[in-house]
């Protein structure tokens, strides 16, 4: 059975952090779509690269899916965590347990922003965890690794760790041996 994945868009994105992640979960035979935040399916990114997504977000339907990506990137974090519609899933895919992946700033600046961490371990650009203020549920606490998994929640640092990040999906989504022939595929490990 397919999983199905939804990696959000909006305006000033990363771009590397949403194409690598949506390029090596279709690899792994995920049901990905890219949804525009804001009200134009074309979104440019953080350097200037239009990218037209698959849907706006109020033609999504969220509640079947298995997993979120959160591109990081600037403006691009601050537009998505702006958003009341994706504020709504982001809560309701972690309530239910739904892998919640986030990098970059996103972390800090989205799931930050909305109590998503608090308690957890994370990682994120460095310096954007000084943006992350303890809450009701406890402090966050920030890592240094390249990715960190946390549960259902899935952190990363950056443009440069988007690889590690989507392979490390893969291995939640699926399991170990798919996410291992992703990495092998697309010469991770050299």
């Amino acid at each position: 059975m397919s999983k199905k994945v939804f990696v959000f868009l909006a305006p000033g994105f990363e771009e590397v952090e949403a194409i690598i992640p949506l390029d090596f979960l279709r690899r792994a035979g995920a049901q990905v779509t890219s949804i525009a935040v804001h009200t134009d399916r074309l979104v440019r990114g953080s350097h200037d690269i239009p990218i037209m997504a698959d849907m706006l977000i109020s033609e999504a339907d969220e509640t079947d899916g298995d997993c979120i990506v959160l591109p990081g990137g600037m403006p691009g974090s601050t537009n998505l965590a702006a958003s009341e519609e994706l504020d709504r899933i982001i809560r309701k895919y972690d309530a239910e347990r739904k892998l919640v992946c986030a990098i970059c700033a996103a972390p800090a600046v989205v799931l930050g922003s909305k109590g998503i961490l608090d308690g957890r371990m994370f990682t994120c650009y460095p310096g954007a965890e000084a943006n992350v203020r303890c809450g009701s549920g406890g402090c966050a606490e920030w890592s240094a690794e390249k990715v960190v998994v946390d549960e259902h929640l899935i952190t990363s640092r950056g443009a440069g760790t988007a690889a590690l990040f989507a392979v490390k999906i893969i291995e939640k989504l699926f399991d170990k041996t798919l996410a291992g022939k992703i990495a092998e595929q697309t010469l991770l490990h050299l």
